[in-house]
């Protein structure tokens, strides 16, 4: 499986090609091989913030690379490079390390395409709770099935304005705190 040296691969294929290599040491029948490689779902958002007057349009993604186990984990970054490619690298890599010790949650990656350090803190707030928002309409967030995590470019601060959004949406939950790790020790972090 060794490629030619000057070919470029992306991060998805490296991970993938690794994944392949492994495989091919265990006695996984192929189909099963081709599934457990496999990302299950990406959902892909575009959604409008009205920023110093304007409307900017912004691109996230959530990635569920495994739900064989409950609830998928993963972190969401917020990074000017982001790309679904990478998103699904990394939530395949999430349902790895979670199976290779043994750790009962599937796998799961999210992103948004934004440069935190060009926005001030209320209009990162008006950011992070409307991509909330879309996730949280598509069960991309929940206690129960999809726990996101910071990440790169995004902390505590994050994960409290994803709680409190979630809390807003989901007002029947009774473990709504559960639906992001990272949270200030005062939320029950």
């Amino acid at each position: 499986m060794p490629l030619p040296a000057d070919k470029e691969v992306s991060f998805r294929e490296s991970v993938n090609l690794s994944c392949d290599l492994a495989m091919a040491t265990l006695d996984i029948p192929e189909g099963m091989a081709k599934y457990i490689r496999n990302v299950n779902n990406v959902y892909q958002v575009r959604f409008p913030v009205k920023i110093k007057g304007e409307i900017e349009t912004f691109i996230g993604w959530r990635a569920v690379h495994s739900d064989h186990k409950l609830p998928a984990k993963g972190g969401i970054r917020f990074a000017p490079n982001v790309n679904q490619d990478e998103v699904e690298a990394l939530a395949a890599l999430m349902s790895y390390k979670c199976s290779l010790v043994d750790v009962p949650f599937g796998g799961s990656k999210g992103g948004l395409l934004i440069d935190p350090k060009k926005y001030e803190r209320d209009e990162m707030e008006s950011i992070t709770r409307r991509f909330a928002f879309e996730l949280i309409q598509k069960d991309y967030i929940g206690s129960a099935t999809n726990v996101p995590a910071p990440d790169m470019g995004t902390g505590q601060r994050e994960m409290a304005w994803i709680v409190s959004t979630y809390a807003a949406h989901r007002p029947g939950d009774i473990n709504h705190m559960g639906c992001v790790t990272g949270k200030p020790v005062s939320m029950g972090g």
